[in-house]
């Protein structure tokens, strides 16, 4: 089995907290992204986008619509060379043609700007990582068939193969002199039988499949399927080419980041090779290995998860994430150091109440780089070894394309220039570039997209909740054109999660919904992180609750603003908005209609069917739901199903095992028995974290939705014999 790469607080949402992820991550293909004029101008093999198919119009579409997610790129995964002089990065970009992302590495020079491909034209091309001296580039690619192992060199040009995998590389990190490439891979097994089939098939005779026979406690994963049997495990090969040799063994996942130590003679990796780890999926260890023996040793040995450990410059220290498991909903992730032995750990971020994600030491050894969320913004920091703290970067972005999720990541070269992916609300993310607390923008792949097209403008807004008088932070994507005072029919956008962020990040739907008049309003209701662990924690066992009062809070302050119409609210959100949004038409007739996507419904069944059932009873309820069936009832919307007279459109994809479809299939059901207007919209092929992979489905979501809204934008009322 695989272990999941979401296990963290973070579930719903499809986004794991750093540190947390007990599975490295694939290269795989990205999910959110769209295509640029620029890309398909210079790649040969570029994929096609909208503007490329051409129009019979009189001129230009200055409304942002559905077909333009064919005509935006997106910059991931930048990575600085070691003296600061270039950046690799990802650019995603999609094919109107065959509906899908593709991805190409491309290379920047970070003193004129000049930016040259050089990876993806055979295939989709993934996690670009320098080798120590920078004369080399690895990468993952899927050129010639499956994703496989390659170098560049980069003075010639020339790139090569290292590798003919099974399955895909993960995880990919140079040795010290340059020599060698770890990573992580899937070694498969085979799976359990029970009996057989009779052995005595006639020739040319046509039988059923063979039965299918599971016994992991996760047996299938979101966006994964059916889980092949086996264990991801550790791997090294020669950088020239040549046999990889396996380094790790046994019925154990064996996770990355890796990180060497600077003598080359030791792997550092988390993993949990706990006996019980299918049902402590938040158990987690740092573990040595030695190269040269394989002998494992282990550095940590609290409760809880810690990853992510890198070794210092002179390798005398290892920094980590982790944090001590309360069987809580939500933990923040600390920065830990250690001695390279395991001795002498200390917290170094014990009194900052902001969680830490990505790491990277500081060339001079006395400081960490720090990826963090504060307030809905992403921003990096250097936290010393003498517990100093100081902010390096900000407006990080990168978290999605169709919602305004934090997110993004950033790298650092010897000389402290950081590079990034950042953007702003209007402009998906672009590769920046920081030195001495000077950032730079270096990419502008949406150009020829943002000169025609007329972007709503958002603003900030902040409200009191009724409930107890948190303050709650929210984002208005105002219709472009938005004239003061006007009032305009308004959409509550919620976010997933819940253990997540909204913040001043580009968004696909909020795009396409202002573009049809509405203001929409994203906000950081109670449990949603970057505001402390406290107010993440403030839905710990009691979600939904509430979160309720904040949104109806941040509602009313859009209106006492002067620019949501009070008589044309609409709701919608997905997994965990999805279970809001039928929470709040539950508790109240006010929204003309609502779109519950992909929500959880009944947290029985949830508990049960859902590819994290070690995690959903035990950190999010408290309990089995045979021990506490009260809880489990009170807690689920489908106890409101009764209270709703909201026309309620129900949306989830038919490939859905975080939120499982059954989930979607029973509130569609209960409201059709009791005479709501509803209907059940499926996407076909898409996942719970993919349900806006491709573009085309992503923009007929957001149509449908739009339509929903239009049908009942005078309300509905109950016919009078019909009432109960």
């Amino acid at each position: 089995m695989r272990k999941l790469a979401v296990l963290g607080a973070s579930l719903l949402v499809f986004q794991a907290q750093a540190g947390l992820a007990q599975e490295p991550q694939e290269p795989q293909e990205p999910q959110e992204a769209s295509a640029s004029e620029s890309s398909a101008e210079q790649r040969p093999d570029a994929a096609m986008s909208g503007s490329a198919v051409g129009t019979d119009r009189s001129g230009p579409e200055r409304r942002f619509t559905g077909a333009d997610l064919f005509d935006l790129a997106i910059a991931a995964d930048p990575q600085i060379s070691p003296d600061g002089r270039h950046i690799a990065y990802v650019r995603r970009s999609n094919d109107i043609m065959s509906d899908r992302t593709v991805s190409t590495i491309w290379l920047i020079d970070t003193r004129t700007g000049e930016e040259v491909p050089i990876a993806g034209r055979g295939g989709d091309a993934f996690s670009p990582r320098w080798s120590p001296d920078g004369d080399r580039l690895a990468y993952a690619s899927t050129e010639g068939g499956s994703p496989q192992l390659w170098v560049r060199w980069m003075q010639g040009g020339e790139a090569v193969r290292l590798t003919g995998l099974p399955t895909s590389p993960s995880n990919l990190t140079w040795s010290p002199d340059g020599r060698s490439i770890a990573y992580t891979m899937l070694v498969k097994q085979e799976g359990p039988k029970l009996g057989a089939a009779p052995v005595d098939k006639p020739e040319g005779a046509e039988w059923a499949e063979p039965l299918e026979v599971h016994d992991l406690l996760t047996y299938r994963a979101d966006g994964q399927g059916y889980i092949e049997p086996g264990f991801e495990k550790v791997f090294v090969v020669p950088a020239t080419g040549g046999a990889p040799r396996q380094l790790t063994f046994g019925r154990y996942h064996d996770g990355g980041p890796l990180s060497w130590s600077p003598d080359g003679s030791t792997l550092y990796f988390g993993a949990n090779r706990n006996a019980a780890w299918q049902t402590d999926p938040l158990e987690g260890e740092i573990y040595a290995l030695d190269v040269a023996t394989g002998g494992l040793t282990r550095l940590t040995d609290r409760d809880g998860p810690d990853g992510s450990p890198l070794a210092s410059p002179d390798g005398k220290l290892i920094a980590y994430l982790g944090f001590d498991d309360a069987l809580r909903a939500y933990e923040n992730s600390n920065l830990y150091v250690m001695n390279r032995d395991g001795s002498g750990r200390r917290n170094l971020t014990a009194d900052w109440d902001f969680s830490a994600a990505s790491i990277a030491w500081d060339a001079d050894g006395r400081g960490i780089y720090v990826q963090y969320d504060e307030r809905g913004e992403t921003k990096v920091t250097r936290v010393g070894l003498d517990g100093s703290v100081r902010d390096v970067a900000e407006g990080l972005s990168g978290g999605g394309f169709d919602r305004p999720y934090t997110g993004g990541s950033f790298s650092v070269a010897a000389d402290d220039s950081i590079a990034f992916t950042g953007g702003t609300p209007t402009r998906p993310a672009e590769v920046q570039i920081a030195r001495g607390g000077k950032g730079r923008m270096l990419t502008d792949l949406n150009r020829s997209l943002r000169a025609v097209k007329a972007l709503g403008e958002v603003r900030k807004i902040t409200a009191a909740s009724s409930h107890d008088g948190l303050e709650i932070d929210g984002w208005l994507t105002l219709p472009p054109g938005y004239v003061e005072g006007q009032r305009v029919p308004l959409i509550l956008e919620i976010h997933g999660g819940p253990f997540a962020a909204y913040g001043p990040h580009f968004s696909t739907d909020n795009q396409l919904y202002a573009a049809a008049g509405y203001a929409v309003l994203s906000a950081n209701p109670r449990g949603s992180t970057s505001y402390g662990e406290a107010f993440a924690n403030q839905i710990d066992k009691a979600y939904p609750g509430n979160d309720y009062f904040d949104l109806m809070s941040i509602v009313d302050q859009a209106i006492a603003l002067g620019i949501a119409d009070p008589d044309a609210l609409f709701v919608t959100g997905g997994s965990g908005g999805g279970v809001l949004t039928s929470w709040i038409v539950g508790k109240t007739d006010r929204f003309k209609a609502a779109v519950t996507q992909k929500p959880v419904i009944n947290w029985t069944t949830q508990a049960l069917t859902a590819d994290g059932p070690a995690f959903f009873g035990r950190y999010w309820l408290g309990a089995q739901p045979w021990e506490d069936p009260d809880t489990y009832w009170k807690l689920s919307p489908l106890s409101l199903v009764g209270n709703v007279e909201t026309p309620t459109l129900v949306v989830v994809g038919s490939e859905d095992y975080r939120t499982p479809v059954s989930e979607s299939e029973q509130y569609y059901t209960a409201l059709r028995l009791r005479g709501v207007p509803t209907a059940l919209v499926k996407v076909p092929g898409a996942s719970h974290g993919g349900i806006a992979a491709r573009p085309s489905q992503s923009a007929a979501k957001a149509s449908a939705i739009l339509a929903w809204f239009a049908r009942y934008r005078e309300g509905w009322e109950r016919p009078a014999a019909a009432a109960n």
